[in-house]
């Protein structure tokens, strides 16, 4: 999706001007919060800072917390292995204990038994915390204020963020900086900006200027740059960038439009030191068999939305086939260049199969008002391109995405880092509901359960902590490392559905009724126990209480299973 050109008043109001002055406001790949629909009030949106972290749905950190008996899922790739126990002293990991044998009763009284705070997790299971590589924070076009987001994430097991951008820069940085020192309940924040994003030197027009820039960026809490491959980000441009961004250790990440792929793929990206490419821009474009450019209709508008997303599937059969030569080439070259995946599958999801997505589950619990209508067909709100979407333009998605399947699995295969990301808040994805999905569409692609857990935590975590040269601090379950967790009683490697917010529906051979069950029980981030279901429910409160206060419906009921 699109960097988000906003205007604020008060403590940001400097600085988003020169982000105005500097980001070309008139340039298509350049939009702001909302549009006539997303207006409220009259009024531009704003983002709102999260509330303050209270302690109705968490509790700790701890001078030493245990979780008793629990199933390991670490990360790494390696099999479940149980039961264990988990000794978190303040925010780190300091043991990991066997604590008996599959099939027999666990000894009590087990070592250490001063602890301050227990969870009984015999049966369950425990994960690393999630990396969600894509995010953005909702505006007031969309939510009361971030802290929606936030706990939707954490409910999700979502432990850390790379906004690309969550805000603007001194939004994103002040909200970066709560966080880390957990005054709000929010995951950790990786805090990206695009190129020329809140200073005052003036537009990004020259080497010597991205150069300028990311000093700049690199001394005011910005961890990496996201590329848009705007007309004004030349090939040159964004090399220079890109080169200055590794000398201060700060990471890079593309979205590489449709304005600037002819002279700009993934392919160059790669040449040029890019550590990921996020969505599919530019992979096709770099393997286009009868052309150097994708073919587009004589009446196609980039600026009409439905040009652009309708359009851009259609590259499917212009392609050469998967598992060619030249396919094979390509992404050996790509892992050669140590370039990262962040397919974002989930975000386009609904263009292959609209009805399912409007009518998931979780949108009337858990889809504010405000995210509803702007999910809503306009001329003028990013993403809400379905003007009239039909059978044919699901076909193309849908043959889209079996190469797409086929890239991201084939990548994986030869030793490539895929990571998962999700970019909700447009086309009818909304947060944490969103990373699952995500989840399930690289099983569809063809990962095992377990290439997943690794995608989402271990791969996560290296990718947003190396170019800071640093060994990553999360990711995985092992001592030493920070005490960032997701504990679930179903086991999400037998089914990935448990872990949705909404839950998963199932037959009770006792009852002959359905029941539900699953989601995340306990997120942990920093060694602060935060329970999921509390959560998921302060949401529906604040879905609720908008509904309320605008008189919008929202979206219609869900699945009587799911409620």
């Amino acid at each position: 999706m699109k960097n988000k050109m906003l205007i604020r008043s008060g403590l940001a109001a400097l600085a988003l001007m020169t982000v105005a002055s500097a980001s070309h406001a008139h340039d298509p790949d350049e939009w702001y919060v909302g549009g006539a629909a997303g207006i409220v009030n009259g009024k531009k949106p704003t983002f709102v800072p999260a509330p303050a972290r209270g302690s109705a749905d968490n509790v700790g950190p701890f001078r030493k917390l245990v979780i008793r008996g629990a199933t390991l899922i670490d990360g790494t790739g390696a099999p479940p292995r149980g039961p264990y126990d988990i000794v978190v002293e303040g925010n780190k990991i300091t043991a990991v204990t066997q604590a008996g044998w599959p099939g027999l009763p666990q000894a009590k009284g087990r070592a250490p038994t001063d602890a301050d705070y227990e969870i009984d997790a015999t049966g369950m299971y425990v994960m690393p915390g999630f990396n969600d590589m894509h995010v953005h924070t909702p505006a007031s076009d969309k939510a009361p204020d971030m802290s929606y987001a936030y706990k939707l994430w954490l409910a999700h097991g979502v432990t850390t963020v790379r906004g690309v951008p969550l805000a603007d820069p001194v939004v994103a940085s002040s909200e970066k900086n709560r966080s880390a020192a957990n005054e709000i309940a929010a995951p950790r924040i990786f805090n990206y900006q695009t190129l020329g994003a809140g200073w005052d030197g003036g537009p990004i027009d020259s080497p010597d200027k991205a150069r300028a820039w990311v000093k700049w960026a690199a001394a005011h809490n910005i961890d990496g740059i996201k590329f848009f491959n705007r007309p004004e980000e030349t090939p040159q441009i964004i090399a220079a960038a890109i080169d200055e961004a590794h000398k201060n250790k700060m990471g890079t990440t593309a979205h590489l439009s449709q304005t600037g792929v002819a002279n700009f793929n993934a392919y160059d990206a790669a040449e040029a030191g890019l550590d990921t490419v996020t969505h599919y821009y530019g992979h096709f474009e770099s393997l286009l068999k009868d052309g150097t450019i994708q073919r587009f209709p004589s009446d196609y508008d980039y600026n009409n939305e439905q040009h652009r997303f309708g359009e851009v599937a259609e590259i499917w059969n212009q392609t050469v086939e998967p598992e060619s030569e030249r396919w094979w080439d390509y992404l050996k070259h790509q892992k050669e260049k140590h370039v990262t995946f962040d397919p974002t599958m989930n975000i386009y999801a609904a263009s292959r199969d609209l009805m399912r997505a409007r009518n998931a589950d979780w949108q009337n619990l858990y889809t504010t008002p405000q995210l509803w209508a702007y999910f809503q067909s306009t001329r003028d709100n990013h993403g809400s391109y379905f003007y009239d979407w039909g059978t044919e333009n699901e076909f193309a998605w849908k043959k889209f995405y079996n190469n797409y399947f086929k890239l991201v699995n084939d990548y994986k295969n030869i030793g490539g880092r895929v990571t998962v990301g999700t970019d909700s808040g447009f086309i009818y994805k909304v947060y944490g509901f969103a990373y699952i999905e995500e989840l399930e569409l690289l099983r569809e692609a063809g990962f095992s359960p377990l290439e997943i857990m690794r995608s989402a935590t271990m791969w996560g975590s290296q990718t947003l902590y190396e170019p800071k040269g640093m060994a990553p601090p999360t990711g995985v379950l092992r001592v030493g490392m920070l005490a960032d967790m997701v504990i679930t009683k179903e086991n999400p490697l037998a089914n990935l559905k448990t872990l949705y917010g909404t839950g998963h529906s199932r037959l009770n051979p006792e009852t002959n009724k359905q029941e539900m069950v699953g989601g995340v029980s306990y997120t942990i981030k920093d060694g602060i126990v935060y329970d999921a279901k509390k959560l998921l429910a302060e949401v529906a409160e604040m879905v609720k209480a908008e509904k309320a206060r605008t008189g919008q419906a929202g979206a219609g009921p869900a699945n009587p299973n799911a409620m």
